[in-house]
């Protein structure tokens, strides 16, 4: 999910996510052009699963991926 959607956080979308039963345990990887530490320990702070920062390098971007199903997949 990116952080800076048009209409809303991707932190608040985030929350929005997390409050519902349905959608609570899926995991969210962050992607941003705001890479500073806090940016970033800001994102895994609010829930996110992972936090990569554009441009995106494709192997952390397919690993982030795979990490997020098998946890998925875990707690089914």
């Amino acid at each position: 999910m990116d952080i800076n959607l048009p209409d809303i956080s991707g932190i608040e979308a985030l929350s929005i996510l997390r409050r519902n039963p349905m959608t609570t345990a899926i995991p969210v990887v962050a992607l941003s052009s705001n890479a500073m530490p806090r940016d970033i320990e800001k994102g895994l702070k609010a829930g996110f699963f992972r936090y990569l920062t554009k441009p995106i390098k494709i192997d952390q971007f397919m690993d982030a991926l795979a990490e997020a199903v098998a946890f998925a997949q875990s707690n089914r």
